[in-house]
């Protein structure tokens, strides 16, 4: 059987060896590309994998070029897409025997589109999930195979549940590989009157704005902390990242309150910053500089305002 994975990020590589390990006899041929400098790598340990294990592997971001030409045209039977980010055309895939399946971050029809989990997290959401699913035209609205819930924890980073996701990744691949080399996979209809969509974000969009609710504000950190970019402010003037911070429980009621305001600083734990309805012990920060510190060591007054 000749099956194709268009992956990228670790979460791919882990879906590459995972299908490596279910299809060992089977021939697997790989499509990555070069991770942005912004996010962490992965396309070296793709290629050094497929080196390894004798699998055929392609660096390319646009797989449908002529180059590829003959690829596409031989016996595919199987296609995968693991976090694949540039536009394929579906008639390239007509030729496929059996399916050409995708694994989304959510729980479709909910949470089309970009950045699933990191929306999630940043809506409150208590759960998320993986859907893998048959190509179709539209956005994210193929025929689903399989479903897999995942609870996102009230205090979880972007970070764990990206974990708990990529579990589900294997998972559904694992329970399903069968069903899929034998054509017999599911096609369950999404009801598209119920479908949401998520847009692209870029590190600007990860400004704290501190006149918003504590919660909002500690929802958008957690989404965003590592391996992203981090949520951040200002302090005199310079770029500080907001890597950690919790809701600060014990707060006096204020009646003159200044989001942004420093109110409490926290030897070795943080220090307390009003947001529009609470306040945040920040903890880990970071200085455009590099330097990634404790917030009491770099913020030492209440006269201090962060935004």
């Amino acid at each position: 059987m000749k099956i194709i994975l268009l992956c990228a990020t670790q979460r791919g590589f882990e879906f590459l060896k995972k299908l490596h390990e279910l299809c060992f006899n089977d021939e697997i041929i790989v499509f990555s590309f070069r991770e942005t400098p912004l996010e962490p790598k992965f396309l070296d340990d793709i290629e050094s994998f497929c080196q390894r294990n004798g699998l055929k592997f392609f660096e390319a971001k646009s797989a449908a070029s002529k180059d590829y030409k003959d690829v596409w045209n031989s016996n595919i039977d199987l296609v995968f897409f693991v976090h694949w980010r540039y536009l394929l055309p579906v008639e390239i895939t007509k030729n496929v025997k059996l399916n050409t399946v995708i694994l989304h971050d959510s729980l479709l029809p909910k949470y089309r589109g970009f950045s699933p989990t990191v929306w999630a997290i940043i809506n409150g959401e208590t759960e998320c999930g993986v859907s893998m699913f048959h190509l179709d035209k539209g956005v994210d609205a193929g025929d689903v195979i399989a479903q897999e819930r995942v609870k996102i924890e009230s205090d979880d980073t972007v970070a764990e549940v990206v974990e708990k996701v990529t579990a589900s990744y294997l998972k559904l691949l694992e329970s399903n590989i069968e069903l899929l080399k034998t054509g017999k996979a599911p096609r369950n209809p999404q009801n598209h009157s119920l479908a949401s969509y998520t847009c692209k974000r870029t590190p600007e969009d990860n400004l704290i704005e501190w006149e918003q609710s504590t919660q909002v504000i500690y929802n958008l950190i957690r989404a965003v902390s590592f391996p992203y970019t981090g949520a951040y402010t200002f302090y005199k003037g310079t770029k500080l990242t907001i890597w950690s911070a919790k809701p600060e429980s014990n707060l006096p009621k204020y009646v003159g309150s200044i989001p942004g305001r420093v109110i409490e600083v926290k030897p070795q734990e943080g220090v307390v910053v009003l947001t529009g309805d609470g306040g945040l012990l920040v903890s880990t920060v970071e200085l455009e500089s590099g330097i990634k510190t404790n917030a009491s060591e770099l913020i030492k007054s209440i006269a201090a305002k962060l935004g």
